[in-house]
């Protein structure tokens, strides 16, 4: 299929064809008949893509104390590739669209194919001739609104969201500052809910089209005394912010013009440096309108599909857009007199051209368009020329997953790494499967896993998906009979793990190995040596700065991430089991208080093993970013080691002291790990982390959220 992207390394909107989206649970799969451009938020990406890198750097301070802070912590070079990575991934452009359904998933409400929907939400109502949708983001058509009317509901969802902000009543007067889209659209929302309607603009243009469409209206410099003359002297009840400028001069006009006690609502982006002394006397209410409405930027709606009650949340962002789509059945509003443009989606490039400013041309509502297909199925593969490199080898490699892992850190490892043929690369979205193909030189991109799995062609897979997903995908690639590496965890449950080992307990089970790379970095392997010839038990201690994590985070989620214990804490109990050479065989646990702010990822850990020895994790994510992640302590038999962040190791004993260091690079193992398991893979020798180590590592990190939860010592 084709879809928009915006590359930010280079500034180029392109039309590419990439693999449709696997369709998901709780998502409907749309074929997309109109979308609509954004001459907001699109084109604001589109002029930061075209800046240079300072350019991006002085617009965007936050990202570069970020890169600063990364280069402290893990080195320059890693921090260099890290940003240009992240700039070479292309980002998807749209989040207003409108179509069919051809297919709905599991726990998709009542949606089924055929039903006419509009769509709604950045990352899902994409440009792009199919687009998975939420269902809470998607919102069923009546027969008499057409596609390309019902390409504005999310923009009219937003116009809404600011008009209920503001609570008008009937008869209350309303000044709407900015009449493009959004303006035009909450001046129409406004007039049917029974108010008193007066726009401003800078443009004469949009004046004009604002007094075609029956407002009054007026140019900035003429405002004063006509919005005085419309309200008696009064002023405004309510004012909505509609304008996008960086200026301070909307939210101070909305100060003159609002009266006493009045509302002023932002709703488009502008300056936001309120005058005291205006809003102060007037006691004016200021709000700012968070997109579409409640329920915008909270997974467990968008993503989860849980919806919150109406008795408490009347007008979340999906009811507001069935009540814009019903204002245009009931023909209060009419965005038919807002199109400017309709361009086909081969073309789709002039579009950005017009809002960009590179066609000095006037415009309103660009309209992107697209032709009706009978089948989807065969678009969900797309072929990528393979690289001259690519020959082939004994190891035919299918890759799930391409995320921001797999891009900056495992994908450019596979690819710098001979012995193996790049097959095949999948993803959900197909987007970034694509992108990914290209860049590292994989034979084909896909958004079907069976595709990866069922293939005759591929003999090895890498897992790279999100960690609720591994065990399933290690369960079938196993019983697909191909060699697996899998990204940590293993497995979420006890469940999972014991199916996964009766997999392995089979005579022709093929090797299997989990990307626990710590115990393959060259300073860990340094200091395994040193503390090799120990005659006494060791005393290990592993401190995590693991940084903080929003309570909505998906690894947090137990049915997706695990928690973080299970979900990363999992790692360094690995490392402690190889540099203490043995399993733990019991856990006790402590956590701080979560105080509504943490979710049991604050714990320390006690491992104990069978030889005496004692191994602590303490996994904190109250600390900040500002100091090293990872530091390792280890006492045994007169000597001491000290790993920090695996960028310096200092080896103390009785006859000497030394210390390495790497100044522009921390080596976490990630290579020496892969390459491990090819070397193993080709052998057909001992897996690279014994299957006891592995399993038990699982069971570790589940005995440790027990230990937590019944505040007892469990054994592993």
């Amino acid at each position: 299929m084709k879809q928009i992207l915006q590359y930010l390394n280079n500034g180029k909107t392109v039309v590419e064809e990439v693999p449709v989206p696997a369709v998901r649970r709780g998502m409907v799969l749309v074929q997309t008949a109109c979308s609509l451009v954004s001459a907001g938020t699109e084109r604001m990406v589109v002029d930061f893509a075209s800046k240079n890198l300072v350019g991006k750097a002085t617009s965007r301070p936050d990202l570069v104390k970020q890169v600063v802070q990364k280069a402290m912590r893990e080195g320059l070079f890693p921090t260099v590739e890290a940003a240009f990575n992240k700039l070479d991934q292309p980002m998807p452009l749209g989040y207003s669209s409108s179509g069919i359904v051809v297919k709905a998933g599991e726990d998709a409400l009542d949606f089924k194919a055929g039903d006419r929907v509009a769509c709604a939400g950045g990352g899902y109502a994409v440009h792009a001739e199919y687009a998975l949708v939420p269902v809470n983001l998607a919102a069923r058509l009546p027969q008499n609104v057409d596609f390309e009317s019902a390409a504005f509901t999310t923009l009219g969802a937003i116009a809404l969201h600011g008009f209920h902000l503001a609570s008008p009543q009937l008869g209350e007067s309303v000044c709407v500052i900015g009449l493009g889209l959004l303006g035009l659209l909450s001046a129409q929302i406004a007039r049917a809910a029974g108010c008193l309607v007066f726009g401003i603009d800078l443009s004469e243009e949009r004046v004009s089209l604002a007094q075609a469409l029956g407002f009054s209206a007026a140019q900035r410099q003429q405002c004063a005394n006509l919005a005085a003359g419309v309200t008696n002297g009064l002023g405004f009840d309510h004012v909505l912010i509609c304008a996008d400028t960086p200026s301070q001069d909307p939210v101070e006009l909305a100060g003159d013009i609002a009266r006493d006690r009045g509302t002023v609502v932002a709703v488009g982006a502008v300056g936001m440096q309120i005058p005291r002394k205006r809003y102060y006397e007037k006691e004016l209410v200021f709000k700012i309108s968070r997109s579409y409405g409640p329920g915008r930027y909270d997974p467990v709606y968008e993503e989860g599909g849980i919806d919150y009650p109406p008795g408490y949340v009347r007008w979340t962002e999906g009811r507001n857009l069935q009540a814009f789509i019903d204002l245009m059945h009931t023909g209060k509003v009419d965005v038919r007199p807002l199109i400017s443009h309709r361009i086909p989606i081969e073309d789709a490039v002039s579009a950005y051209d017009l809002i960009s400013g590179k066609r000095s041309e006037p415009f309103m509502g660009v309209l992107l368009t697209y032709p009706v297909k009978e089948d989807f199925s065969n678009q969900q593969k797309v072929l990528v020329t393979p690289s001259a490199a690519n020959v082939p080898a004994a190891i035919k490699l299918g890759v799930l997953g391409a995320g921001n892992y797999a891009q900056a850190v495992f994908l450019p490892v596979i690819k710098k790494t001979p012995g193996a043929q790049l097959v095949g690369i999948a993803t959900a979205s197909g987007m970034s499967a694509q992108q990914a193909a290209r860049k590292f030189g994989f034979e084909f991109a896909t958004t079907s896993e069976e595709e990866i799995l069922d293939s005759a062609d591929i003999n090895t897979v890498v897992l790279l998906t999100r960690h609720q997903h591994h065990a399933r995908q290690v369960l079938s690639a196993l019983r697909h009979h191909k060699a697996v590496y899998c990204e940590k965890p293993l497995a979420l449950n006890a469940e999972e793990l014991s199916e996964i080992e009766a997999e392995l307990a089979r005579a022709d089970a093929p090797l299997l190995s989990v990307g626990y790379n710590r115990r393959f970095a060259p300073l860990t392997l340094t200091l395994k040596n040193f503390i090799a010839q120990r005659t006494e038990p060791l005393y290990a201690h592993y401190r995590v700065n693991a940084g903080f994590l929003p309570l909505n985070h998906w690894l947090h989620d137990p049915e997706q991430g695990g928690g973080r214990i299970i979900g990363e804490a999992c790692h360094f109990i690995d490392l402690l089991t190889f540099l203490i050479g043995a399993v733990p065989v019991s856990v006790s646990a402590a956590a701080l208080a979560d105080q509504a702010k943490y979710r049991q990822d604050n714990v320390q850990l006690t491992f104990r093993y069978a030889d005496g020895s004692i191994g602590t994790v303490a996994y904190l994510a109250n600390g900040n970013k500002n100091f090293p992640k990872e530091r390792i302590e280890v006492f045994s038999s007169g000597k001491i080691g000290v790993l920090e962040d695996f960028r310096s190791l200092a080896l103390v004993s009785e006859n000497e002291r030394k210390t390495s260091r790497s100044v522009l690079r921390q080596d976490k193992g990630h290579a020496q790990s892969w390459a491990a398991f090819l070397a193993a893979v080709k052998k057909g020798g001992t897996p690279p982390i014994p299957y006891d180590e592995l399993l038990n590592t699982s069971r570790a990190s589940f005995a440790a959220l027990q230990a937590l939860r019944t505040a007892t010592e469990m054994k592993v």
